[in-house]
């Protein structure tokens, strides 16, 4: 039985919709007009889609964030071509708490196009031309909006008067839409997920203005609905600080494409002297160390022994970064253990750590001069972009961190740390932990250690070694020190039962070490990548205390072939499953979903898959396995043209809540498959199977 509530709520959309369907009351109105009362023989035709929207509604740009843009579909008549829409700079449209929510227009605006006619025309035929347009009108609610639009126009032998309305609209239009400026340079860079966008040449007194200067992204690389921020730089120049995607990675191949636009706060004239309102910013995004680096190259030579000190206080600052700090914890309980010990050998494990550091920069000066010369752009810590190379630097964090926890003992040597320091084996620990301390230590470019590494990239081979060794003596020094003046180590504090609590107490921020790889990670592949990552890492973390467990030194010969044959079953288990690898291509692009948007899916006749999903949800993870792990189901979509839409319930989302109670749901995972010419979808169980789904679209 329906309620009061939802009669009244029924009645009032039923309203709406009637409103939206009528003419003389619709938000958004619509015409085909030229800037011409007439046609020239053998002269292209300007003409456009006038929109005009009443007050608080909008429609949407060629790339809406939400949203769909409008859409001419044209009728000529013979002979006749037509360009595509050309589009004005749009405006950030936003809700009432002042959020970006899309990227489109209001008022009235004028959609140029360019209509081209055949070489011969008959002078006394008027011609007509014919459009349906389509739009999607929004204000606190979303409507489709339609209209069958014409425009009929005589011919004329001689130069025809201009549209006394029209014209002027249209020509202002032309004259103010984006474009770009020869005497403007652009250049874009990444780090992290931000993109910094800097403007040169910009006409003087134009990057003074005070109102906002805005990115509107054609190509989903920025976060449309992010804030933006910009300043002058003191030679003139505009920087503008933009967010990358959500779900975006960037390659050599990324562009940073769309319109900057500046809002403009003077009056027309003086607006006129000043930049264009609207750039059209079309550049490749770079690596901020490359740009760096390629600002170094012309002086590098010259500067070289500004570098070199530049490069020793880096790498005596990367000591303190969080990063390194954890490790070098362990080598200075070494230290510690050391007091009294013999010099010689003191002093031979502080080298050996030295030259595990050495070892490890020249390594790495070695691969970046290789790939260097292979034409490849590099900055520091390339080695981080490998998802193989994150999760292996991952599981080793974790099983270090375990076995400063006490979970087990891999024996004196490892870390440089323990008695047997004084054994051979263990300089090959005090060499591993310079080699481990290098390798997490690209993560953590301290602010003297950036100009100096962007000056290594381009360097000649030989100044560019001299740097790296530079940046190792640094991170090296106070070890040096502590080895070759024994009387330093005599301050440190001596072995006692207080070591245990200090070593167990850095298991901690190796932990976070670990963590935060896995966050890097998740970045470079899937959702399903990055689960089966941690599942993996927990494995490995298994294999570790069962290792422990039972190959300890007192167990027996039976418990420790447990302990390390299971060990290695589960270490094996864990990198299999957790080891990442390129996500293969399964044609399927999801979209946010939104109720307007499955109306304006609805009102083009396309068939919709809608999977209402959470993270936390591990029915949903596994039903996304298995059917869109299956060639069929991913066969038939393409065929269909199926638009898949996700509703993410990760988080509180009151609209999702909603859709669910709608079903009667109060959970996920729930999938909805709606087919062109039925109002209502289809629901679909919540445990599938490709041919459940293959089943729903086949359905008559």
């Amino acid at each position: 039985m329906t309620t009061p509530i939802s009669f009244w709520r029924l009645l009032f959309w039923g309203v709406l919709a009637l409103a939206a369907a009528l003419p003389g009351h619709a938000q958004v109105t619509a015409a085909l007009v030229a800037d011409k009362q007439a046609i020239q023989a053998g002269h292209p035709v300007q003409a456009a889609l006038r929109i005009e929207h009443k007050a608080g509604w909008h429609t949407y740009w060629i790339n809406p964030g939400t949203g769909y843009p409008t859409s001419l579909k044209w009728e000529l008549p013979a002979g006749w071509t037509v360009g595509d829409i050309v589009w004005p700079a749009p405006k950030t449209i936003t809700d009432d708490a002042g959020h970006v929510t899309g990227q489109g227009y209001d008022g009235v605006i004028y959609l140029p196009v360019t209509l081209t006619p055949p070489a011969s025309l008959a002078a006394d035929v008027p011609v007509t031309f014919k459009a349906r347009a389509a739009w999607l009108m929004c204000h606190d609610t979303c409507v489709p909006g339609e209209a069958r639009l014409s425009l009929t126009l005589p011919i004329s032998t001689t130069p025809p008067s201009p549209d006394l309305v029209n014209g002027p609209a249209i020509a202002q239009t032309l004259a103010a839409l984006p474009r770009q400026d020869a005497s403007v340079s652009a250049s874009a860079t990444i780090s992290g997920t931000t993109i910094t966008l800097q403007l040169a040449g910009l006409p003087h007194g134009s990057a003074d203005i005070s109102a906002p200067w805005w990115f509107f992204t054609q190509n989903d690389v920025v976060a449309y609905d992010q804030p933006q921020t910009h300043r002058v730089e003191k030679d003139g120049s505009l920087t503008v600080i933009l967010s990358l995607a959500s779900g975006q990675t960037v390659t050599s191949d990324t562009r940073l494409q769309g319109v900057l636009r500046r809002t403009p706060t003077v009056g027309v004239e003086m607006d006129r002297m000043l930049a264009p309102t609207a750039l059209i910013i079309d550049v490749p995004i770079k690596p901020a160390s490359v740009v760096v680096a390629t600002e170094h190259k012309a002086s590098a030579p010259a500067g070289l022994l500004a570098t070199l000190p530049l490069a020793f206080i880096g790498g005596l600052i990367l000591n303190l970064m969080p990063c390194v700090f954890p490790v070098l914890g362990l080598k200075i309980m070494g230290f510690v253990n050391q007091s009294g010990a013999d010099r010689k050998k003191i002093t031979l494990h502080g080298l050996t750590f030295t030259a595990g550091v050495l070892a490890s920069f020249w390594t790495l000066a070695t691969a970046l001069a290789v790939l260097r010369a292979g034409g490849g752009e590099l900055g520091w810590g390339f080695q981080l972009q490998s998802p193989l190379f994150v999760f292996g630097l991952a599981s080793v964090m974790l099983v270090f961190a375990l076995s400063m926890s006490g979970v087990c003992e891999f024996g004196g040597s490892v870390m440089g740390a323990g008695s047997s320091l004084q054994m051979q084996s263990g300089y090959r620990g005090s060499f591993f932990t310079g080699v481990l301390a290098t390798v997490v230590a690209t993560p953590c470019s301290a602010p003297f250690l950036a100009p100096a590494l962007g000056a290594a990239l381009v360097l000649p081979m030989a100044q560019a070694y001299l740097v790296f060794t530079t940046i190792a003596i640094g991170l090296s020094t106070p070890y040096l020190l502590l080895s070759i003046f024994p009387q330093a180590v005599r301050l440190l504090p001596r072995p006692g039962a207080w070591m245990e609590t200090f070593k167990q107490a850095m298991a901690f921020p190796l932990y976070a070490t670990a963590g935060y790889l896995v966050w890097v990670l998740s970045a470079q592949t899937t959702e399903t990548g990055s689960l089966l990552a941690i599942f993996g890492l927990t494995l490995i973390a298994m294999a570790t205390w069962l290792y422990g467990r039972y190959a300890h030194l007192s167990a027996s010969a039976a418990s420790r072939r447990v302990g390390i044959i299971g060990g290695l079953a589960l270490l094996g288990a864990g990198v299999f499953l957790g080891w990442p690898h390129a996500a293969q291509s399964t044609d399927i692009t999801w979209e946010p979903w939104s109720p307007a948007r499955v109306a304006a899916l609805q009102a083009e006749g396309k068939p919709i898959y809608v999977d209402f999903t959470a993270r936390w949800c591990a029915t949903c993870q596994a039903n996304k396995k298995i059917v869109f792990g299956s060639s069929e189901v991913l066969r038939r979509f393409r065929e269909l043209g199926v638009v898949t839409l996700r509703g993410d319930w990760t988080s509180r989302d009151a609209a999702i809540t909603a859709e669910l109670a709608r079903w009667n749901r109060s959970a996920v995972p729930f999938n909805l498959v709606y087919l062109p010419g039925r109002p209502e979808p289809t629901p679909l169980p919540e445990l599938l199977t490709p041919g459940i789904v293959l089943k729903a679209f086949e359905a008559k």
